[in-house]
């Protein structure tokens, strides 16, 4: 990347990491249906379509944030790079609310079942992993 004396780059890069992030908020605490978090990480179809169901929701509340971002502030994104960034955000989203893949990972690290199971362990890994995919995410949408 060039350098950006004027900082545009960075301001432009946290501008759509707040609006992901609020989005997160609102898409997965206030957008997902119940049938949706209680069946997405379920094993076989039943539990694929309803994650599938929930990420479709939760991209286009993201995508709506940003529409409300460009619109209310002038910020001009590149579509290739927020297509980008919103496929990674969707894609890793999917991966994490099936359940299986994070409860791996937590388990290869070490963590411990009974903080995992009872302590809101594994709703801790779920958004810091959220959220440190938006990071990611909005370094592309704001390229």
């Amino acid at each position: 990347m060039l350098a950006d004396p004027t900082g545009a780059h960075a301001a432009a890069f946290a501008a759509v990491f707040a609006t992901l992030y609020a989005a997160h908020q609102v898409a997965d605490h206030w957008i997902q249906t119940q049938r949706q978090a209680d069946c997405k990480g379920q094993p076989g179809w039943a539990g694929r379509l309803a994650c599938a169901a929930h990420v479709a929701t939760y991209t286009a509340t993201a995508v709506l944030a940003l529409v409300f971002l460009i619109a209310g502030t002038g910020l001009r994104l590149d579509p290739s790079g927020v297509t980008v960034g919103l496929g990674i955000s969707a894609v890793t989203h999917y991966i994490a609310d099936r359940r299986t893949p994070l409860r791996w990972i937590a388990d290869q690290l070490g963590k411990s079942p009974a903080w995992l199971d009872k302590a809101g362990g594994m709703y801790a890994l779920d958004q810091s992993w959220h959220v440190g995919w938006l990071f990611i995410a909005a370094l592309f949408c704001a390229v």
